[in-house]
């Protein structure tokens, strides 16, 4: 005791151990809530609001589980029921408490507001069209243009002797860069940065820009070889 006075403190540990109780039995029950609404939102995550005479009451939801249930009462304050923080004020929850099953009752009524909502879809939908006969064109033709992009990187290779290199020229009005790995071509991009990679280790281009760029692999290929026609002429005139 302080001297001066007789008053004892009073033990907040049943209050507390009550709310924790309580706190613990909302969570168990609106944790199914969580679980319905997941389920009928289609993700493990998101949140709802519910509106009663009261107030709002509003559960967010990770993973199937509660992440927090908050009451927004209508005559003003908020009371986080479930949180990921600190537990509720005692008076706060039990305001919030008594409008529970109202809240219950709201969240039944919008499942029971969705029954019937997809009788009479149909879902006899027409096939759909095989993109076979594309892919296996698209293929033979990114083949062809990989076994010409080969040869050259082969010849370049040879001619300059390095593990790394590139050939870069303009075709058809557009610049076409040869990237090789070795003997082998890594990629043949049209277009400069940001081009159309007709070749490359990610995947083939589309059909569409393969149309467009296909002619234009002839006079790339016309201008290589323009290209090592001329370095035969730089060595045309060397004697020993």
């Amino acid at each position: 005791m302080i001297e001066g006075t007789d008053e004892a403190v009073a033990s907040a540990d049943d209050a507390a151990e009550r709310r924790d109780e309580v706190v613990a039995a909302v969570a168990d029950h609106a944790g199914r809530i969580a679980r319905e609404l997941a389920m009928l939102k289609g993700g493990d995550y998101g949140q709802e609001t519910f509106g009663t005479d009261a107030g709002e009451w509003t559960v967010k939801y990770e993973a199937g589980a509660v992440r927090y249930l908050r009451f927004d009462g209508r005559s003003g304050g908020e009371t986080y029921v479930i949180s990921e923080h600190r537990p509720p004020d005692p008076e706060d929850l039990a305001t919030a408490i008594a409008d529970y099953d109202a809240f219950v009752a709201s969240f039944n009524e919008y499942v029971e507001s969705l029954s019937g909502v997809l009788d009479g879809v149909d879902a006899d939908f027409p096939e759909a069209a095989s993109t076979g006969t594309v892919v296996a064109e698209r293929d033979r033709i990114v083949d062809r243009i990989r076994d010409v992009a080969d040869a050259m990187a082969g010849e370049l290779h040879r001619y300059e002797g390095t593990d790394y290199g590139e050939f870069s020229t303009r075709a058809a009005g557009k610049r076409w860069t040869l990237k090789r790995d070795g003997a082998r071509a890594s990629y043949l991009r049209v277009g400069g940065e940001g081009g159309i990679y007709l070749l490359s280790q990610y995947g083939p281009p589309s059909a569409r820009d393969l149309r467009t760029h296909v002619d234009g692999v002839r006079e790339f290929v016309a201008a290589f070889n323009e290209h090592v026609a001329e370095l035969g002429s730089d060595l045309s005139t060397v004697s020993f």
